[in-house]
């Protein structure tokens, strides 16, 4: 699948009970060539960043770190799969796993928001 990331802005869907980005947790992404980069905050992130390679396959290998609303440190690793929409916007499903903290592994997806949605319906479906 081909697709451009640059500008593009995702809310998080789903995820699972270890993870701690929510609903509130916005992504701004950049992508340059097969590099991809984002910062996200909201919920209880404070502030993150991640940095992927697109791979031949058009999943994303990222690495991800960021400071939750407890002060804390946060590493972790994700294989995001794109899914096209049939509006023509993106989400992908994210088979993540956390490299600090308890180590354990995760579900999450994240969902293109469609700046024709109003604010408080947005990736709530």
């Amino acid at each position: 699948m081909q697709y451009n990331l640059e500008g593009k802005i995702f809310r998080s869907l789903t995820n699972t009970e270890n993870g701690e980005v929510g609903t509130d947790t916005l992504f701004h992404y950049h992508q340059k060539d097969k590099i991809v980069s984002a910062q996200y905050s909201g919920g209880s992130i404070i502030s993150g960043h991640l940095i992927a390679k697109v791979l031949p396959s058009g999943q994303l290998d990222m690495r991800y770190h960021h400071i939750n609303s407890n002060g804390e440190f946060m590493l972790g690793k994700c294989l995001s799969s794109p899914e096209l929409l049939p509006d023509g916007r993106l989400k992908f499903k994210e088979s993540w796993q956390w490299l600090s903290g308890d180590m354990s592994s995760g579900y999450s997806e994240i969902e293109e928001v469609n700046d024709a949605q109003p604010c408080g319906q947005v990736g709530l479906r």
